[in-house]
């Protein structure tokens, strides 16, 4: 199947059942296939071809196993055939993975870049969808009308609707008309009726579900009188962020986002800002830690309590047992994404996670972090 992700943006749907389900063991082999796309021209001419080899590298590894029998071979090479003929890279961002098991497949486009491989294992490859998923920040936009309420998708730069949970909810109301409403001011009105609130405490509901099943920020819209109800109504929005803004429920994602966007900038400048005081205070009590070796082998123990990535930090690096040894792209046997190990393993441990603008962390080389002990 083609993951509902893969649409023309990844959809941040990275919930901790699916990640439980990629995670399962399989009977071997379960396939992992990686490459990196663009999203502009001239870079993406090649990215057709370049998955195409990609695919057929699998393949071939799949041939020269002497652990895969024949039936199995050619069950898992037909279900990538499957997986590369739904992919669309017209839609391409900056990461491509293919997950291929007897019986399965699924498709995966990522908004952080990801490196060429092909890994044959009884689990797949997850550390770069979770990676991914904690740079993009998701989070969900709850826009409220009397009417209608309508849940978006949020990212590191837009926003589209989710049709998950239900959403969007719509309810029919006889004399109503919102821009008479607005003209003589008497739109807070609506939110007075019993019907309305009970819509609204279905709205909560509802909402409480989606939040079960994919955790994340919320954030709800609409205009004072509709915020106050919900708060009243049910227990969702006790922890959501608050956006004083009407018409987003019959509104374009674009408005949305532009709605949005001054909001999560504020916000992003206060959590770089809380980062930047934690890693100077670890300093001063000697909990700091900063460099891939010092920080995969720390990650490792489970000893970071705070991590902090720049955004577009990558780097290879070779395995020597006690260490890393830093590579050149491309080097034989270097693991090129090992920042992305590394934050894998800091939430599997309980860390918090930040990604942060490039350059912030200065002589630290791109990665930094406060240790627990």
């Amino acid at each position: 199947m083609v993951n509902w992700l893969y649409r023309a943006v990844m959809e941040h749907v990275l919930s901790p059942a699916t990640l439980t389900e990629l995670r399962r063991p399989r009977p071997y082999p379960a396939v992992s296939v990686l490459t990196p796309t663009h999203r502009r021209e001239p870079y993406n001419a090649q990215d057709q071809v370049r998955l195409r080899n990609v695919v057929a590298e699998a393949k071939r590894q799949l041939e020269a196993d002497p652990a895969v029998s024949r039936d199995r071979r050619t069950e898992v090479a037909r279900r990538l055939d499957r997986a590369l003929s739904e992919v669309d890279l017209t839609h391409a961002e900056d990461g491509l993975v293919i997950f291929a098991a007897s019986g399965e497949h699924q498709v995966w486009s990522l908004s952080r870049s990801v490196p060429e491989r092909v890994v044959l294992s009884d689990t797949f490859l997850t550390r770069n969808l979770v990676s991914a998923q904690t740079a993009e920040r998701p989070f969900w936009v709850l826009s409220l009308a009397a009417d209608r309420v309508t849940l978006w998708n949020g990212g590191a730069d837009r926003v589209t609707e989710a049709r998950v949970g239900g959403f969007p909810l719509t309810r029919r109301m006889e004399n109503f008309d919102p821009e008479r409403q607005q003209r003589v001011g008497d739109l807070p009105s609506a939110f007075r009726e019993e019907r309305t609130r009970q819509f609204l405490r279905e709205t909560d509901i509802a909402m409480s579900a989606v939040l079960r099943d994919h955790p994340r920020r919320l954030y709800v819209t609409g205009e004072p009188a509709a915020l106050t109800l919900l708060d009243e109504v049910g227990g969702t929005a006790g922890s959501a962020v608050h956006v004083p803004h009407g018409g987003l429920a019959h509104g374009t994602p674009e408005a949305v986002w532009q709605a949005m966007r001054p909001v999560l900038e504020a916000e992003a400048r206060r959590s770089t800002d809380t980062v930047a005081r934690a890693l100077e205070t670890a300093r001063g009590r000697r909990e700091f830690a900063a460099g891939v070796d010092e920080l995969w082998q720390s990650a490792r123990d489970g000893r970071v309590r705070l991590l902090a990535v720049e955004e577009n930090y990558r780097v290879s690096a070779h395995d020597a047992g006690d260490h890393l040894i830093l590579t050149e792209s491309g080097d034989l046997g270097s693991r090129e994404d090992i920042v992305d190990e590394i934050v894998e393993q800091c939430l599997e441990t309980g860390a918090d996670v930040r990604f942060v603008p490039d350059g912030m962390l200065g002589e630290a080389d791109g990665i930094a972090g406060v240790l627990r002990y």
